[in-house]
């Protein structure tokens, strides 16, 4: 639970696809483009004839399939893939998935995205029952439920064991014969459906996967649904209508690619509204607007357009350089950072700059990106941060489950401006927030899960509950 919180780190991405007779090689195309949500671990699992085959390891994708003869022995005309970043359980290479399931009768293997909130209980009471557990994530348990379902069909089998699991999680499930995609009931992770020029079909975790593939759009899975795809093609099916729409309200702000839309909303054109409003918002007298490459590029050129100011690269990223929060240490970690990013003196220096970041977490890299620019000569620097202050955990699937390094948990934002070093500091109001995602749904919060932000959880937290409140009982004590 109290895992340390080394950044926002994102959740994982799954590939699927039927029907196709490059399906392995496809699937590592469109995992490339999902890699930006995991890079701890990526695996294939290929269909050829009905007889399951996998491939995983540690590390980027590239990494694990270095060797082109990892690729060259999944043959099969259907596969799922997965790249890993761990929510929950840990970094092993058992927890590598997709998860695979010999069983006398049939094969299956697993990709799952989220992170379930009622896992240790159901783990408990099927451990009680005889399961024997391979992996420490909770992505295993679903697989148990549906072989212990007395239900006589998979298809009901697989509808039984998802009404029984909950929180966040989009599910690949490949068989022998056919392939399942889940969404849970608020839809917290994203997951879509296209089409390929040879009439297969690819679901995975979002959009920019389906333009890499040359795939077309069909639709955006909707929570509650279980679709099926076989030979015979596409099924929709619901295994539960007690839905409302929770997407995460992250995936727009932060994690999801610019390029990808997410229930009918383009990324980056949420996040150039998110920079505009802004500007309305925590309006600046300075001379240059300057984004933090590359997630909060698009929100910092909606603040200067909206704001009338120019946009500059004060800030350049070297691409070459390691994720920071995938450091071990607090001093590598802010090492780490001056690897990444430099400020560039003949931009920045003498001017007053508006720094766009898109969410706070612990605030070391937000300190270290305002130190490099007044070293570089900036006159004086004024965060806006395209999102309101991070005060509370996530339980669905991303990597803050205590508040306890959450730095707006912890201080107000005159303590944080002090603490950050800026000379002053704005955040985006959850309004903000959801007028600039603009859903077109009734659904609270504008079908956005705001629970970072207020608290407000779509979902009962059932194992999580009991030590959530017991911390924000100790915050308040503070």
């Amino acid at each position: 639970m109290s895992t340390e919180i080394k950044s926002l780190n994102e959740e994982c991405g799954v590939f699927g696809v039927w029907g196709t007779p490059d399906a392995a090689n496809l699937t590592y195309f469109g995992l490339h483009a999902l890699q930006h949500r995991g890079q701890e671990g990526a695996g294939i699992t290929a269909n050829n004839a009905g007889n399951l085959s996998s491939e995983r390891g540690l590390g980027l994708l590239a990494d694990v399939f270095r060797d082109p003869r990892r690729l060259e022995r999944l043959q099969g005309t259907a596969a799922v893939g997965h790249v890993r970043y761990a929510t929950a359980g840990n970094h092993g290479l058992e927890n590598i998935q997709p998860l695979e399931f010999n069983f006398s009768d049939a094969q299956f293997a697993l990709a799952h995205n989220g992170n379930l909130t009622n896992a240790m209980t159901l783990r408990g009471d099927l451990e009680k029952a005889g399961a024997i557990f391979h992996a420490s994530s909770d992505s295993e348990i679903l697989m148990h439920l549906i072989r212990r379902s007395q239900a006589p069909t998979l298809q009901e089998q697989v509808k039984a064991a998802l009404q029984e699991i909950h929180g966040g999680f989009a599910y690949l499930l490949l068989t022998n014969d056919r392939l399942f995609a889940a969404l849970d009931p608020n839809g917290l992770r994203p997951l879509v459906v296209g089409e390929l020029p040879t009439g297969g079909i690819v679901v995975c975790s979002e959009t920019c996967a389906l333009d890499a593939v040359g795939a077309t759009f069909i639709r955006d899975v909707q929570p509650g649904e279980l679709l099926t795809i076989d030979d015979s093609g596409l099924k929709i099916d619901h295994y539960t209508t007690e839905t409302q729409l929770a997407i995460c309200s992250m995936e727009y702000i932060y994690f999801a690619r610019p390029d990808s839309n997410i229930y009918g909303v383009n990324v980056h054109s949420a996040r150039k509204r998110m920079g505009a409003q802004l500007a309305k918002e925590q309006p600046v007298d300075a001379d240059i607007v300057v984004g933090v490459p590359n997630s909060s590029l698009s929100a910092a050129s909606g603040y200067a357009e909206a704001s009338g100011l120019p946009y500059e690269m004060g800030l350049i990223k070297n691409q070459y350089s390691a994720r920071t929060f995938i450091q071990p240490t607090q001093e590598l970690r802010e090492r780490g950072v001056r690897m990444k990013l430099s400020a560039v003196k003949g931009v920045v220096a003498g001017q007053r700059v508006i720094l766009i970041d898109d969410s706070i977490v612990r605030g070391t890299t937000s300190r270290q990106i305002v130190k490099l620019l007044k070293d570089a000569g900036a006159k004086s620097v004024h965060l806006r941060i395209a999102s309101p202050p991070l005060k509370y955990p996530c339980f669905y699937g991303i990597d803050i489950q205590t508040t306890k390094e959450l730095i707006a948990a912890q201080e107000s934002i005159a303590e944080m401006r002090q603490s950050l070093g800026v000379d002053s500091l704005g955040f985006l109001s959850e309004q903000g927030v959801i007028d600039a995602v603009g859903l077109r749904t009734s659904a609270p919060y504008g079908g956005l899960c705001m629970a970072y932000f207020n608290g407000d959880y779509p979902t009962p937290l059932y194992d999580y509950q009991a030590e959530y409140d017991e911390e924000i009982r100790q915050a308040k004590r503070q």
